[in-house]
């Protein structure tokens, strides 16, 4: 990255979302298990008073069958097999419980409808998250001065989320088959905004995902070191800040040094 580059005046901000502008952990520590046993229990209660129950008499039920382990370890093996689809997480949750519910034993179609019944109530949970309290306020002020773009490789709808009026530009690149740190979805946000690398910054908390393919198209990088790594090996254009928190300052002095 070039002198010139780096003292472009950024006009463009790319933002990650899980774990950048909220805090993922607990919401899929609640949502994961909260959704597994929902479904456990509501097939049993359908296979119950279902002609199918009969079938079942005496078996174990499904999440003894096929505990949530099983479950996330059948997530990892389709991802395997179907790399171009490893970021496409709402995909890989709802083929493995189609798989795990037909080996179980039900009709096909049965195991589709109550696939995609999970998946619904899975998507229910993950969506009921709280933003960091700073994030909307600074989105706020900050699509005032710069296009704002959202790209991320979860499944976080924010269409189902108040921060979806900050983001104009909204890519979500495992639906693309493009996960990150794949650098198409970079490129796809900045198209979208009629910006280019040299005036954009990409905030992001994963070193692999987000700082380095950013980086390696010309962009500036706002790296939000959540695991607290300190590294040293900060390339040029690369900024570390504990918390989104800190992200105005950090533009406010970018801006200064040009």
């Amino acid at each position: 990255m070039t002198a010139t580059t780096r003292h472009a005046r950024i006009e463009a901000l790319t933002f990650d979302l899980d774990d950048t502008l909220w805090d993922n952990r607990p919401v899929m520590e609640h949502a994961e298990p909260t959704h597994y046993a929902w479904l456990d229990t509501e097939l049993a209660d359908w296979l119950a008073a279902s002609p199918l129950g009969e079938l079942f008499a005496g078996h174990e039920r499904y999440a003894q069958r096929f505990p949530l382990a099983a479950y996330i370890e059948r997530r990892l093996a389709l991802a395997r097999r179907h790399p171009l689809r490893r970021g496409d997480f709402t995909w890989l949750r709802e083929r493995a419980l189609i798989e795990l519910l037909e080996e179980y034993g039900l009709p096909r179609s049965a195991a589709h409808l109550w696939a995609a019944a999970a998946i619904g109530h899975f998507l229910t949970l993950r969506h009921t998250l709280t933003p960091y309290p700073e994030a909307i306020p600074l989105l706020d002020a900050l699509r005032q001065d710069y296009a704002l773009a959202a790209i991320t490789n979860g499944n976080a709808d924010l269409q189902r989320l108040e921060l979806a009026q900050h983001f104009p530009v909204v890519i979500a690149a495992g639906e693309l088959l493009a996960p990150k740190p794949d650098a198409r979805p970079f490129l796809a946000a900045l198209a979208r905004l009629g910006s280019r690398p040299a005036r954009a910054l990409h905030v992001g908390d994963s070193w692999k995902e987000d700082v380095l393919p950013a980086w390696r198209l010309g962009m500036r990088v706002a790296w939000i070191d959540k695991h607290d790594e300190r590294r040293t090996d900060l390339p040029p254009g690369v900024h570390r800040l504990a918390h989104i928190r800190e992200l105005t300052a950090l533009l406010e002095r970018l801006d200064g040094e040009r």
